[in-house]
């Protein structure tokens, strides 16, 4: 591709060039992940062409085409004429492992990305014009997912994945041994909850989210400090009980009305002391930089909820002293752009 003068060697430039490519590389990936080909590399070692044609079944032409564009990211490199996976692939990509990218990939293909289309109409219609999609009459993504479960369990799959590759940063915390009881709102299929009560062999935790969603956590084998609690997280009462409140990857997904009202009611369920916490994506104080939380904010309101983003820091910090809280701090530069933002209940 030919580099204009003016711009070569600004970084803006080469980052343009890969983005107006990246929608085709990223499903050429995608699709090699489906295909198996990073899988079958990982066991078979450096394969010459022949043998991924017998591999995947795919006709020559075609796979020919999709070699060379996963050879262009990177993620495969072919030397005297064979074929291997790349230092990052063999990482990310060819294991079967809970926390596997390939996982993730696949979700943002088939509930992400086909939404993204609509980002024009949206933006001009101030709603989450994609929904329509996917079958139902209700808001959100979350709640139209349970009438399909085949795509209901590829989300929360990905969903799964993803938290478990940022989520020890958060088991990690201290503040979470002064936490008898700590209440996972929005807490999906449980990945969160387990990974904690692993980390804190005292904690007990409540998961509380959709029936839909509860269906599928009761799929996971969970300690017996770990109970599932269906209900509508905006109209039932919270679960009695907890000294702690974790929303986690929760309020983001919503607008500055809805999230102030989850926190009062968090504030109402927890006892003098009790402590909330706030885990998800931030942008930069200046809202100038986050990759993931720029496609994480398109995402929420071209498909899942018409609203929220990755909010900054410092809004959470406003929010929760508006509701009541004490003590407020955020834990800044965590893993994936996360922030942890807590407060106490005086």
């Amino acid at each position: 591709m030919p580099v204009s003068v003016e711009h070569e060697g600004d970084p803006v430039y080469e980052r343009f060039l890969f983005l107006v490519n990246a929608p085709a590389l990223f499903n050429a990936v995608t699709t090699a992940v489906e295909l198996g080909v990073f899988r079958f590399l990982a066991a078979s070692g450096p394969a010459s062409f022949e043998q991924l044609r017998e591999a995947t079944g795919v006709p020559a032409h075609q796979l020919r085409v999709l070699l060379q564009a996963v050879c262009a990211t990177g993620l495969l490199e072919r030397e005297a004429g064979r074929y291997a996976n790349s230092g990052v692939a063999a990482d990310l990509l060819a294991a079967e492992g809970e926390d596997s990218w390939s996982h993730i990939l696949v979700g943002w293909k088939e509930v992400y990305y086909p939404a993204f289309r609509h980002l024009t109409a949206a933006v001009r219609a101030g709603t989450n014009v994609a929904l329509a999609d996917h079958p139902g009459d209700e808001a959100t993504l979350y709640q139209r997912l349970s009438h399909n479960p085949e795509l209901e369990s590829v989300f929360h799959r990905a969903m799964s994945a993803f938290t478990l590759r940022s989520v020890d940063a958060l088991a990690d915390r201290p503040e979470f041994a002064d936490v008898r009881h700590l209440l996972d709102v929005g807490g999906g299929d449980g990945t969160t909850s387990a990974r904690l009560a692993a980390r804190h062999p005292h904690l007990q935790l409540t998961v509380f989210d959709m029936p839909s969603v509860s269906r599928l956590a009761r799929q996971r084998t969970f300690p017996d400090r770990v109970t599932l609690h269906a209900g509508d997280i905006f109209a039932d009462p919270f679960p009695a009980g907890a000294d702690g409140v974790l929303f986690s990857h929760v309020l983001e997904i919503f607008a500055e009305d809805q999230i102030l009202a989850m926190l009062k009611k968090a504030h109402q369920a927890l006892p003098v002391g009790g402590r909330v916490f706030v885990y998800g994506y931030n942008v930069s104080d200046d809202e100038t930089s986050g990759l993931f939380s720029a496609r994480l904010g398109i995402y929420f309101n071209v498909l899942a909820s018409g609203q929220g983003m990755a909010y900054p820091a410092a809004d959470y910090e406003k929010w929760l002293r508006q509701t009541g809280f004490a003590d407020v701090t955020t834990v800044r530069g965590l893993p994936y752009e996360h922030g942890l933002t807590t407060g106490v209940k005086s």
